[in-house]
């Protein structure tokens, strides 16, 4: 008798016009993607909720609502853990550390919190955000999900 080999990562890619009807597009259809792992409705609120954020994000601060671009989500299942990148090629962020800041927003005039890589890194087990000025920016988020089904042993 074999001993089992772990199932190999099952990936999705989506892009999408940068358009901020498309943000619950993009939260349910990763959504879908991720259900596979059984998530309890926490971590799929989690899970949409930082898609959300990441998303809007692009739309608003890397394009300037610039609907002809693109944004670019992939999830990665491996195992029982989810990996989402989501990128844009904008604007990319200066100051990345500042960004990073709860509360600060380069966008006060459109009332927005600046909690959204706050919100992120808190909701997710490992968070990274990349960018460079004139190129874009790059988020990758890995979680854990506690409630796999028995198939991804």
């Amino acid at each position: 008798m074999s001993e089992r080999q772990p199932a190999a990562a099952n990936t999705m890619k989506l892009s999408f016009s940068a358009r901020s009807e498309n943000e619950a597009f993009a939260r349910v259809s990763v959504a879908a993607f991720i259900s596979q792992l059984d998530p309890t409705m926490e971590e799929l609120n989690d899970l949409k909720t930082v898609i959300s954020e990441a998303v809007t994000n692009s739309i608003i601060h890397g394009y300037d609502s610039d609907a002809a671009k693109l944004v670019h989500i992939q999830a990665t299942i491996s195992g029982d853990s989810v990996t989402i990148v989501i990128a844009d090629d904008g604007g990319g962020i200066e100051d990345l550390e500042l960004a990073r800041q709860p509360l600060y927003t380069s966008k006060p005039e459109l009332e927005r919190s600046g909690m959204g890589f706050t919100i992120m890194e808190n909701f997710m087990d490992s968070f990274e955000v990349t960018s460079e000025p004139g190129r874009g920016t790059r988020i990758a988020m890995t979680k854990r999900i506690e409630s796999k089904k028995a198939l991804y042993n």
